[in-house]
């Protein structure tokens, strides 16, 4: 079976972009990688530059080849598949897919009871979407199904189609019961096709092959939302990857930092680098001089912003999972950003 990464996150965290990353920096030495996205966002055409992706497997990316992917593990060779693909210098390929409900009921339908052009005239009646309207337990069945379908997919030569499957998935707050799906349809159905599906799916998301990351950012309210995520995804029995701390910054200065310069001595030395610098004289009164305290105030601000981020860091270490740090672009995520960010991830280590 493939490997199954599954990446959530607090809105606003950059869930879709560390997914996208991922993908990317699976990607290599010939290895092949799905981007899964199942909240009809149309995140990943957006960050990949491309048009709206459809209801269809399609490539959309090269990933970097690089001597050492090797440490990120292939099911090819892992799993009886052809070692020279593993072991190739190729780069590797991203294919993404925007999975529907909708669609994903007609699959359904038609590999279990071959509705066929039945299902396309429940589709014109509004059954489907009435169907995963008044059962939201389904939606999630026909969703996550969908992508640990490409998990266990294998070509004509008993090969795993994929090395690894990329899921762009709910928020935290939304992720544990959208993957718990055995208690979603519990009330649904007991036995029959829906009730087999939910367990398959099951299997897959609770295998040693699955891994749910947690995507966050140093500030009190998204370190939370990930240790209660944190807690909830174990109590569920749910494997934990790890987690990425998004959009970290440089520490430039820190408290001691600012005694230095606070300092009388200093101030005269800080005045005589601003007007050597072109800011004005350095005598008292000066504009060198009067640009000193509006700076420490900065500097002040960001002193502080370091220390609670480092509390912060502090409470994720505690969580007991491997953390991973990608740092804020400034210029923001183009496609060029996320092939940084990929590079970044595979710095790290494998994920």
């Amino acid at each position: 079976m493939s490997r199954l990464h599954v990446v959530s996150g607090k809105g606003g965290t950059g869930k879709t972009t560390v997914a996208a990353a991922l993908a990317l920096a699976l990607a290599t030495e010939g290895r092949r990688t799905l981007l899964v996205e199942v909240e009809g966002r149309q995140g990943i055409a957006q960050l990949f530059e491309t048009e709206a992706l459809p209801y269809e497997e399609r490539k959309i990316a090269v990933g970097p080849a690089s001597e050492g992917a090797s440490r990120w593990g292939s099911s090819r060779t892992e799993s009886g598949g052809d070692p020279l693909r593993g072991a190739g210098r190729r780069a590797g390929e991203v294919y993404a897919l925007a999975i529907d409900a909708e669609r994903a009921l007609l699959d359904y339908l038609q590999m279990f009871y071959k509705l066929g052009s039945a299902g396309r005239a429940l589709k014109k009646l509004g059954a489907i979407d009435f169907a995963t309207t008044i059962a939201p337990g389904l939606r999630d069945v026909l969703l996550t199904g969908k992508a640990c379908e490409a998990v266990r997919r294998k070509d004509k030569n008993g090969r795993f189609v994929y090395d690894a499957v990329v899921m762009d998935a709910p928020p935290t707050g939304r992720i544990t019961r959208f993957l718990n799906v055995n208690d979603e349809v519990a009330g649904l159905a007991k036995i029959g096709p829906i009730h087999n599906q939910a367990q398959a799916v099951m299997r897959v998301l609770k295998s040693p092959e699955t891994a749910v990351h947690l995507v966050t950012l140093l500030e009190e309210m998204p370190v939370q939302e990930t240790a209660d995520g944190v807690a909830e995804l174990r109590a569920a029995g749910i494997p934990v990857g790890g987690i990425v701390i998004n959009m970290t910054r440089p520490a430039l200065l820190d408290n001691g930092d600012l005694d230095v310069i606070a300092a009388r001595g200093a101030r005269s030395g800080v005045a005589k680098a601003l007007s050597q610098a072109g800011l004005g004289g350095a005598r008292r009164g000066g504009l060198a001089d009067r640009l000193i305290d509006p700076l420490l105030e900065q500097a002040r601000e960001h002193a502080e912003r370091v220390e609670l981020e480092r509390a912060e860091h502090a409470e994720l270490t505690s969580i007991g999972l491997p953390t991973y740090e990608l740092e804020l672009l400034p210029e923001g995520v183009d496609l060029a950003g996320l092939y940084q960010l990929a590079r970044d991830l595979r710095k790290q280590g494998p994920i």
